[in-house]
């Protein structure tokens, strides 16, 4: 197909590199391997070459199997290269403590917690990321000594836009109270200010840098990598190239030849954006990418030994053994959460008819365009769909926001605030009232929601002052179903929640932290479901036989982790619709 064709197999050696390489894209694509093996292959070629990883998923430890620092280690059997692993959520503990530190004893504890869950989101460990790395941008001598600085994970361009703005540097910012969603993460960072400028400078400069986006050819990540690669040129980050990571090139079965035939079509739809990047791409490879071994081979060659290692469980659950206990336990409000591209609304989806076939009033809603859902399952006596918008949500919360922050505000001032309102927070905050008032649909029937507001936004919402100016800024009250929304969720025998992931390395710590960030806002997540699982499809295929078997130890992992409260899905190469709901 047209789109393989204009393709470059990725080798760093055949390339022009600039000194530094940014990887970025969607968790769970393959940065870090990316990154891993690009940094080893140029110290093979006798460069001297440094390694950051920024990412809080970051299993660099593991790849390279040597303990590392912030500092940066040299790796024995790769001379020339050393490898630094920042720890951003450390970073940003360190840096909420020291702007809140000198005010604890001072002000009101209700205060010291909103200011606490205010620096607890995102964004605040992008910051503190970006301060972390800063350094290594900037340092004369670091620039001396290596040829080549790579880094796993680079700011978003929200986060570079932020650092860009006057007013995000005033004063004024960190004591007003404007209501943006991600108030003050700059605070006390002002001697920063003109190293953070030479680092947004240096990553703009296309003659010493370039930003690599990392991708499957799936149409989820493919959407994503567009959303960052327009971000990022946006404020002038245009030297980009683009890798298709996890390509599969031939076919031998159905599984093989189904997802052969998915992927190609993902990458002949992908947007046009993209089509005019220069383009690489990674082979689809078998194994888990720890230890040097394999890091060397992932650039040029596969390895299809199935691993030996055996399933802990003796039986895997199926979803439907979910949505049993469900109807029994009479649970109100279902939610599926997860990242991006798991499968959240299937799911979701078919534990709606699940517990409609068993006799229950269900309404399901979705943030998903309204069409799609509505080709995945039909209304029927026992099933009601509605869709949150959530553009037309955030667009609504935004032009609120704005027009009260006018009334006291102008200039940078409001160039912060319309910043801050485009941040991953902002967005849920804008469809809280949405998914409030849908939950309120639980006094009478069974609600099942395919996303929910995170721990961190419902915390922050709730405290103290905050909650009531993000509900009260538009119409003066607050609404009874809002009210009730966060004490309802963290009642266990109303709400469940169920975390939806994949059978691999990032995906399965990222939902590890989603459920964390739910068990400070008092949230439970009893259930986990792995979706499209290789290791049920039963491919004979040799290269996805062995991929499936490296899909045992996590799912080992989350056996262990929900103490057996978990269901496994088979990949599959169709959209699952209607009836076939009922059989997944």
């Amino acid at each position: 197909m047209e789109s393989v064709v204009n393709m470059i197999l990725y080798n760093p050696k055949s390339l022009s590199l600039t000194k530094y390489l940014f990887f970025t894209g969607k968790g769970g694509v393959g940065k870090t391997s990316t990154a891993c093996a690009t940094a080893v292959t140029l110290a093979d070629s006798k460069y001297k070459v440094l390694l950051i990883s920024t990412d809080p998923a970051s299993n660099l430890q593991d790849v390279f199997q040597v303990e590392l620092d912030n500092k940066g280690v040299e790796i024995p059997e790769v001379p020339g290269l050393v490898v630094a692993n920042l720890d951003p959520i450390k970073a940003a503990f360190e840096y909420r403590e020291s702007v809140i530190s000198p005010y604890r004893g001072l002000l009101p504890e209700s205060v010291i917690g909103n200011m606490e869950e205010q620096l607890s989101g995102s964004c605040t460990v992008e910051i503190a990321a970006f301060n972390e790395f800063s350094k290594f941008i900037t340092d004369e001598s670091i620039q001396t000594e290596y040829d080549y600085i790579i880094f796993d994970t680079a700011p978003t361009g929200h986060t570079l836009r932020m650092l860009q703005l006057p007013s995000a540097w005033s004063n004024f910012i960190s004591e007003s109270t404007h209501g943006a969603s991600c108030l003050g993460q700059l605070s006390g960072l002002e001697d920063k200010k003109d190293i953070y400028k030479k680092a947004v400078e240096t990553l703009s400069n296309s003659s010493v840098t370039t930003l690599l986006l990392v991708s499957r050819p799936e149409e989820t990540p493919l959407k994503e990598a567009d959303r960052a690669s327009m971000e990022l040129s946006e404020i002038g980050v245009n030297n980009q190239a683009f890798i298709i990571n996890g390509l599969l090139t031939s076919h031998d079965d159905i599984i093989s030849e189904s997802l052969y035939y998915k992927q190609q079509k993902a990458l002949t739809n992908m947007p046009e954006n993209l089509k005019n990047i220069t383009t690489f791409f990674i082979p689809l490879r078998a194994y888990n990418i720890t230890g040097l071994d394999n890091v060397r081979a992932f650039l040029t060659n596969d390895n299809t030994v199935k691993r030996d290692e055996k399933l802990e469980s003796n039986r895997i659950p199926s979803l439907s053994e979910i949505i049993d206990e469900l109807y029994k336990s009479n649970k109100k409000v279902i939610f599926t959460m997860g990242k991006g591209g798991v499968g959240k609304t299937t799911i979701a989806a078919a534990i709606a008819s699940g517990l409609a076939a068993k006799g229950q009033k269900v309404h399901l809603t979705t943030t998903d365009p309204a069409a799609h859902l509505k080709f995945i399952i039909k209304e029927s006596t026992n099933i009601t769909i509605s869709h949150i918008d959530e553009k037309a949500e955030l667009k609504k919360y935004q032009d609120e926001v704005l027009a009260k922050a006018r009334e006291t505000m102008t200039g940078d001032d409001i160039a912060y605030v319309e910043e801050d309102l485009r941040s991953p927070c902002t967005q849920e905050i804008a469809v809280f009232r949405a998914f409030a008032n849908i939950v309120e649909k639980a006094e009478d029937q069974v609600v099942v929601i395919d996303t929910a507001p995170t721990g961190h936004t419902l915390l922050l919402l709730e405290s103290t002052q905050s909650y009531n100016k993000e509900i009260a800024r538009s119409n003066g009250d607050i609404p009874e179903a809002s009210k009730k929304l966060l004490p309802r969720l963290r009642n266990e025998n109303v709400t469940e929640v169920i975390i939806i992931t994949l059978a691999e390395t990032t995906p399965i710590y990222e939902a590890m932290r989603l459920e964390e960030d739910l068990k400070r806002a008092g949230i439970a997540a009893n259930w986990w479901v792995i979706n499209s699982s290789l290791y049920q499809t039963g491919t004979t295929n040799s290269l996805l036989s062995a991929k499936a078997s490296n899909e045992i130890p996590w799912i080992n992992k989350v056996n262990k982790h929900s103490a057996g409260k978990f269901a496994v899905i088979g990949w599959s190469d169709k959209e699952l619709k209607g009836d076939m709901l009922l059989r997944i």
